[in-house]
């Protein structure tokens, strides 16, 4: 892995890059603005050049795959977002302030020597071998609340798999659910996701998806619940392993929820790690360290740690980090602790609670790994 940073007068851009000698490089982008006094067009304006400088520069061959839009207030920022950048892939946009008191930060994915394109559906068709990898970003919809919509959601995605040629249980890797105040309505986004899961088959028994499930608002208040999404069409069983990390982490379903700890994903020339939300938690399902987050979060390192080593990773496998935090007042402290740990690695701090009051911090991260095993399918 390969990590930079790059400077300019009024944005800073940290990149981590992954090459194998083969044809697909990955790109992991975070852009921050510099001037937190700024008004909101003139950061954007900062992010976006960041951005197109990169792509003319540095990443001029590289596709983008999906970006995210972190916002201060994004009912009054998000169409703003959406008539500025016109970039053609699957697009995130969410009300998750970032925590170095700017008004937005953008993170990118992106990928050499792929095809990208828009189906009719709506799902963003990523190419490069013989397996379509499918990705969508900011789905909502309306509902008289947050288990109604949630289960709209997972029906009109479930559709859009069938279309296809996949189903939820066989080829969605990852999602994230993104509910506006957290604390009221999480139930009902579980309960829904239980039921929806249930019907597709995936069990206890067989597996479930690896998730984030945190807070965040879409730009229409109204809506309960926002998701993104990742399927692999075309993937065999055998290249998906689940991730479980006993020793620190209890199932899931322990407490009531449906989603995995993590899974990775073995190509010809790498393996991919995608780690869920992960909270200072034990394997009891309690929290570790209530009301310290300094304790909170070298405990979720060590979580995340756990869960990477089932992979035969680390964190130096680490190619891009989200971490959320309840408590505006804790940023200080977290981004210190971060700084030191992980200098220049793409890594965002957000303002998004967690599903549990009592977990102050959560982290989510993307890993990939060299590899070479010729039985699996190109990337």
């Amino acid at each position: 892995m390969r990590n930079e940073y790059i400077q300019w007068d009024d944005a800073h851009a940290e990149i981590a890059c992954f090459e194998t000698g083969g044809n697909v490089k990955e790109y992991q982008v975070m852009i921050h603005a510099n001037d937190v006094t700024a008004t909101f067009q003139a950061q954007l304006t900062a992010i976006i050049n960041g951005y197109k400088k990169l792509k003319t520069e540095t990443l001029n061959v590289a596709t983008p795959i999906i970006m995210r839009y972190f916002l201060s207030d994004v009912a009054n920022q998000g169409e703003e977002v959406l008539k500025a950048d016109t970039t053609d892939c699957a697009k995130s946009i969410v009300g998750q302030p970032p925590l170095d008191g700017t008004k937005v930060a953008l993170w990118v994915y992106l990928m050499t020597d792929v095809s990208s394109r828009k189906l009719p559906n709506g799902l963003y068709e990523v190419k490069h071998g013989n397996l379509r990898h499918l990705w969508s970003a900011s789905a909502n919809c309306m509902g008289a609340d947050s288990e109604q919509q949630t289960l709209q959601l997972f029906n009109d995605y479930i559709s859009q798999l069938r279309q296809e040629g996949s189903t939820l249980a066989d080829n969605c890797q990852r999602t994230w659910l993104f509910v506006n105040d957290v604390d009221n309505n999480y139930a009902g986004v579980v309960k829904a996701r239980n039921t929806v899961f249930a019907t597709a088959g995936l069990t206890t028994d067989t597996h479930y998806i690896a998730s984030t499930g945190i807070g965040g608002r879409a730009i229409n208040h109204k809506v309960l619940t926002q998701m993104d999404a990742y399927a692999v069409a075309g993937i065999k069983k055998e290249q998906v392993h689940y991730l479980y990390a006993p020793t620190h982490l209890n199932r899931t379903s322990e407490y009531g929820v449906s989603f995995e700890r993590g899974i990775y994903i073995d190509y010809q020339d790498r393996r991919q790690v995608f780690i869920s939300g992960t909270a200072s938690i034990d394997n009891k399902g309690q929290i570790v360290h209530p009301k310290d987050i300094i304790k909170q979060t070298q405990r979720m390192w060590e979580n995340v740690d756990a869960l990477l080593s089932e992979a035969d990773c680390g964190f130096e496998d680490v190619s891009v980090m989200i971490v959320y935090l309840r408590d505006t007042a804790d940023y200080h402290v977290v981004k210190k602790l971060f700084a030191e740990r992980f200098p220049e690695k793409p890594c965002v701090i957000v303002l998004a609670p967690v599903c549990r009051p009592g977990w102050l911090i959560e982290m989510e991260c993307i890993a990939v790994k060299k590899i070479s095993n010729t039985d699996m399918p190109i990337f």
